[in-house]
């Protein structure tokens, strides 16, 4: 029987995941190529050889997506795997019925045949939608194992934007180790808070490797994930948090649905901040889907560094990148905090853009008076630094995870907010860790939370 040719749709992370798993030394099928979307400037390179196996010596190549109908008839192509996340699924059909239409089969691998078997015991942090407060709970789960005297080691989700080779693994443990792998801004926001904790995370493209390479200095490994894609590795516990600001975004969106039907604890976020009828929209469809979920209430309260600079005045507020694009939110931390502490306007950013921010708003019409903190190469950095500097404010309000002035030089008063996790009531995540860990005999009976 000949081999099946495959195209995988990506976005430089789950795809090159789903060729490593299900497909690099599978002999039923032919992968031809991949395809690149989301993300600036990841098409046009290759899938390199060195990674890609013996099966693939010549590497593979990466096309922009909407070469798509042409590539599946130039190269015979009989199945397409759409492999990325934090899709509508009236855009996942429409891709679907493209691929249908162009003669191919449309294929979503699940995670049978994508989650690697840990060693260890792994607790997997997801979300509905970017944007959600994944990266706030990671880290009070950390903090809880970490109360308890367990070695835990994170692994995030691919961000792999660079030379693929030298990414293959990547620990991080130091903001040196930042600098090192040069990375972009969307990383750094994931990493830095990890490591400026005395954390270690590990990131990259093979990740079995990468696993292996944590298992040796953990005694449990959390699974950070991406925008809200189902972990990469096996989960003995699933903990996903969904956002009562986007209700009912947690059922209509790829692949966050499959995440919260597979969670044990679901996190409500950001309820002091949402309206009570979207929180109970975000509790009917919790119950719906997962009615067994541990479900746990938390908020997102604001840390103002120099609130009396927001006061009254034109304020410019730059939030995370990705939360704004694909994420699709129209309103951040920076964006509550100006407003909770009297700012007397949100200045547009959109008359003083320059350069490559200019594509993301054009890519991205619906960002409105924000500015996302995209910084996906040294030009795109160069471009968000005179964006700032050159917009008419008085003050900028920055709420990206990251010291962004460690990286752009702003020429004007910076207020910097910060938010952590806070839950409300009963249960708490430390004491879900907890059960966790002796049900896994790494804990007493008679440890505590404090």
């Amino acid at each position: 029987m000949s081999k099946k040719n495959v195209i995988i749709i990506g976005a430089a992370g789950r795809d090159f995941h789903n060729f490593n798993t299900y497909y690099r030394k599978n002999q039923n099928y032919n992968v031809v190529a991949f395809t690149a979307a989301q993300i600036p400037d990841i098409d046009g390179r290759k899938y390199p050889a060195e990674l890609a196996g013996e099966l693939y010596p010549e590497g593979l190549p990466i096309h922009k997506q909407e070469d798509l109908p042409k590539l599946i008839k130039e190269l015979d192509v009989d199945i397409c795997a759409f492999s990325y996340s934090d899709v509508s699924y009236q855009e996942v059909m429409a891709i679907g019925s493209i691929v249908n239409a162009n003669g191919a089969d449309f294929l979503l691998i699940g995670p049978k045949e994508t989650m690697v078997k840990s060693t260890k015991p792994v607790i997997a942090v997801g979300a509905v939608r970017t944007g959600c407060g994944k990266s706030q709970t990671s880290r009070k789960i950390i903090e809880a194992l970490m109360e308890h005297g367990i070695k835990v080691v994170a692994i995030r989700h691919p961000m792999p934007y660079g030379d693929l080779v030298a990414q293959k693994v990547q620990r991080f443990a130091t903001v040196e180790d930042l600098k090192k792998h040069k990375c972009t801004i969307e990383e750094m926001e994931e990493y830095e808070p990890h490591v400026v904790r005395g954390n270690v995370i590990y990131a990259g493209v093979d990740y079995e490797a990468i696993l292996r390479e944590a298992e040796k200095e953990a005694d449990v490994i959390l699974w950070d994930g991406g925008n809200n894609d189902f972990p990469f590795y096996k989960p003995d516990l699933m903990v996903t948090v969904v956002d009562p600001h986007r209700p009912g975004h947690e059922l209509n969106y790829y692949p966050g649905e499959t995440t919260l039907r597979i969670a044990d604890i679901v996190v409500i976020n950001k309820m002091d901040s949402s309206s009570p009828e979207n929180i109970q929209i975000v509790r009917d469809n919790i119950a719906k889907v997962n009615p067994d979920a541990i479900v746990v209430d938390g908020a997102s309260p604001l840390t103002v560094s120099k609130p009396e600079l927001i006061k009254g005045k034109r304020v410019l507020v730059v939030e995370d990148g990705p939360t704004l694009t694909h994420g699709h939110m129209k309103i951040g931390a920076g964006t509550v905090a100006a407003k909770k502490f009297g700012a007397a306007e949100l200045v547009d950013p959109r008359p003083f853009v320059v350069g490559r921010l200019k594509e993301t708003f054009e890519i991205y019409p619906n960002i409105g008076t924000l500015l996302p903190a995209m910084g996906y190469g040294d030009q795109q950095i160069a471009d968000l630094e005179k964006t700032i500097n050159n917009t008419d404010c008085d003050a900028v309000v920055i709420a990206t995870p990251i010291d962004l002035q460690r990286i752009v030089k702003i020429n004007k008063p910076v207020v910097k907010v910060d938010y952590e996790l806070q839950e409300i009531g009963k249960p708490v995540l430390c004491d879900l860790v907890c059960e966790f860990l002796k049900s896994k005999n790494l804990v007493s009976k008679t440890c505590g939370c404090k």
